[in-house]
Parts: C-alpha cells; sequence; structure tokens
C-alpha cells in the first residue's frame, strides 16, 4: 500500500481532511529548456520536486531547498506557475494518517548546479524534454500543474 493516497472530488473513499499544510513544487528547468522530475517514493508517481514550508522558512527557500534535498539539483527561483487550494483534493499520508487539504504553490527555477541523485524521497531524478512529460505516470494535480506551466500563460494559476 503506498505512504501516500490522493483523493477527489467527493470520493466516497475519502477520509475527513485533518490539516492543511503550506507546500511548495519547482518547475526546475536546463539550459535545454527540459524539467526536471523525480519518481516519488511514496506513490511510485513521478512529480515536481517540492514538500513542505517549514517555520522560520521562506517560500523560495523551501523550494530551493527541497529540490537540492530530492534532487541533488542547485536552482534560482524565477517566478510564479499558480497557487493550487482545492479543498476538494486530499491527501492522505497512511504513516500517521494525517489527510491534508491541498496548498501548493508552484514556483518556476533555473538549474544553477549539481547532477540529479535520488533521495530518500525520490527513487529517481531525470530531466525530460517537455513533450515526453505528458507520458509520465503522476497525479492528476500535478499534471495539472505541469499543463499550466507548459501552456505559457504570463498569468498565475489562482485556484
Amino acid at each position: 500500500m503506498p505512504s501516500r493516497i490522493d483523493y477527489y472530488g467527493d470520493d466516497p473513499m475519502a477520509p475527513a481532511a485533518n490539516s492543511r499544510v503550506p507546500a511548495v513544487n519547482v518547475v526546475v528547468t536546463d539550459e535545454r529548456g527540459r524539467l526536471l522530475m523525480i519518481r516519488r517514493t511514496d506513490n511510485g508517481n513521478w512529480a515536481l520536486p517540492g514538500g513542505a514550508i517549514d517555520l522560520g522558512e521562506s517560500l523560495v527557500q523551501a523550494a530551493v531547498r527541497e529540490t537540492a534535498e530530492e534532487t541533488g539539483i542547485a536552482c534560482e527561483v524565477t517566478g510564479l506557475v499558480g497557487i493550487y487550494t482545492d479543498p476538494k483534493h486530499l491527501i492522505h499520508y497512511t504513516s500517521n494518517d494525517e489527510v491534508r487539504e491541498e496548498f501548493s504553490i508552484v514556483l518556476t527555477a533555473r538549474a544553477l548546479a549539481g547532477e540529479p541523485t535520488p533521495s530518500s524521497e525520490s527513487s529517481e531524478v531525470h530531466w525530460f524534454e517537455p513533450q515526453a512529460v505528458g507520458q509520465l505516470t503522476m497525479d492528476r494535480s500535478m499534471r495539472q500543474r505541469i499543463e499550466h506551466y507548459l501552456g505559457g500563460t504570463a498569468l498565475p494559476h489562482l485556484g
């Protein structure tokens, strides 16, 4: 059983939310325009690097830290893709029975240094051409975030 399960809408199997934790995801690109992706260890899906924003830490600090921890890549934040706060998207962490309502801020960044390196949170780390990302197995909320980025609009998504 995966240690993370995502629920959407009015899924009758969804447990009740018991927390809301601000998190960040980062669309990191290299000089060729490829996207940095991780395969999550908690559910096996592909995702953008990211995680919870710790107390005493800014959004940008969390983005840089999480990217480095999960991928081995140092980055510089360059912009905002959007803010995702759908209360009907629930994330169940089975290890401690925490059920979070979605609250993710998605930023853009450029890679500065490092080599893709897996971690305890990422079993694989790779650069992907934008057109190849759509073929990866990922959660639908992650796919939506990446599609908003690839859509190229100058306005951030607010939802």
